[in-house]
């Protein structure tokens, strides 16, 4: 008997039951999407992330305060800001941006939107922090050094308040103070946790005096000369900082985020989440197999006068046990190839707020999987098959 007849007698059984067959498939097509999909979905927040990370600008480090006190001794100043700006002592500083940053409502023509993200900073911040303008212009250093009161809004903002409207020079209220729109950003991804959108930019000096008052900055944005040597940037600002910030036991007054570093630990990270996302989907595509297993048992004691009969007229061991195995693989392919349509269909919604995005080499290995599964499982059922004697097979009731 040829391979091609013993497929056909593979298909002619499995089309015999077509209810328990599809049952069977379903399993495993649940398998084989889960995993597909869950990688996809942990992948795609994972690149959500980097993308968040990488438009900070990997050629950046930002200082922020670890004093919980409030000490004015240990806070982050203007004058400390400036001090990273040393030719000698920071060479590889390109440019030092402070930032104060608060929430505040803005409103134009009794609309209220509240911006989560009111940021204070100087001109160089748009460069450093690669946040460029896409219509009109940002401040400039004279509006910073005069306190003048104009603003560059995002796309939300400028969406909530202005539907229809050209934003740029219209006036809108701050804090009880009137500041003129120069700008709109460029629009931004955003995670679907945070709305990279939804912020304002305005002169330091202006938001100082009318939102968040003299204080100490939220944090001092510092770009280098070039992304290989951020790691320098961060010795040398650090050493400044050790200078002028006092230290109280082993502990720093100051913490400094290095973009590059952050974006290699949340890739790290992220690895190990996909990887855990696709371990338990796998659970999946196993209790599939148990489920191979116990629809080939069935299916060979239904059919165990068949066999009889068969291996009467003259049918091998290898042809009986060969032909079980197609039928139990067929269903694992069946179901895998339907899984992996289901999954690419999946791929293109959102999923928990994300964008998923689809990993080729897990469409393989998924794939790869529940064929394995099908010879795996299905092993016992043939084999039990095979090893029926025709007298026994032919008594069978």
């Amino acid at each position: 008997m040829s391979f091609f007849e013993v497929v056909r007698f593979a298909l002619r059984g499995l089309s015999a039951n077509k209810l328990r067959s599809a049952l069977t498939m379903l399993g495993i097509l649940i398998g084989v999407a889960a995993v597909i999909l869950l990688v996809a979905v942990g992948n795609g927040s994972a690149k959500a992330i980097s993308d968040r990370i990488e438009a900070l600008g990997t050629n950046t480090i930002t200082v922020m305060s670890a004093g919980r006190g409030g000490s004015t001794s240990t806070a982050l100043t203007t004058e400390i800001a400036g001090a990273l700006v040393d030719a000698n002592l920071a060479p590889d500083v390109a440019s030092v941006s402070p930032v104060v940053s608060a929430s505040a409502t803005v409103t134009y023509e009794g609309t209220d939107h509240d911006v989560s993200s009111f940021v204070g900073t100087t001109p160089g911040w748009f460069a450093a922090s690669n946040t460029p303008v896409g219509t009109g212009s940002g401040f400039t250093a004279d509006d910073e050094a005069q306190g003048r009161r104009v603003v560059v809004i995002g796309q939300t903002v400028a969406e909530e308040l202005f539907p229809g409207v050209d934003p740029l020079d219209k006036q809108v209220t701050v804090g009880g103070a009137l500041f003129t729109v120069v700008g709109v950003l460029q629009e931004k991804s955003s995670t679907g946790v945070q709305d990279s959108n939804d912020t304002a930019v305005a002169p330091l000096s202006a938001v100082r005096q009318v939102l968040t008052g003299y204080g100490s900055l939220s944090s001092i944005l510092v770009e280098a000369t070039d992304p290989g040597k951020v790691d320098a940037v961060q010795s040398q600002v650090s050493t400044i900082l050790d200078q002028r910030l006092p230290t109280t036991g082993s502990s720093t007054p100051y913490r400094i985020q290095n973009a590059s570093q952050l974006l290699a630990t949340q890739t790290e990270t992220a690895d190990t989440f996909t990887t855990l996302l696709g371990a338990v989907a796998a659970i999946s595509l196993l209790v599939g197999g148990i489920g191979i297993t116990n629809i080939m048992l069935v299916t060979v004691t239904e059919r165990t006068r068949e066999i009889g009969i068969r291996k009467a007229l003259g049918a091998p061991r290898r042809v009986i046990l060969t032909q079980f195995l197609i039928e139990a693989t067929l269903l694992s392919v069946l179901g895998g190839a339907l899984g992996v349509a289901t999954a690419l269909i999946g791929s293109s919604f959102e999923i928990v707020g994300v964008k998923p995005v689809i990993v080729p080499s897990s469409v393989g290995l998924a794939l790869g999987v529940s064929i394995a599964i099908g010879l795996f499982f299905g092993g016992l059922p043939a084999s039990r098959a095979a090893r029926l004697r025709p007298i026994d097979a032919l008594r069978y009731e």
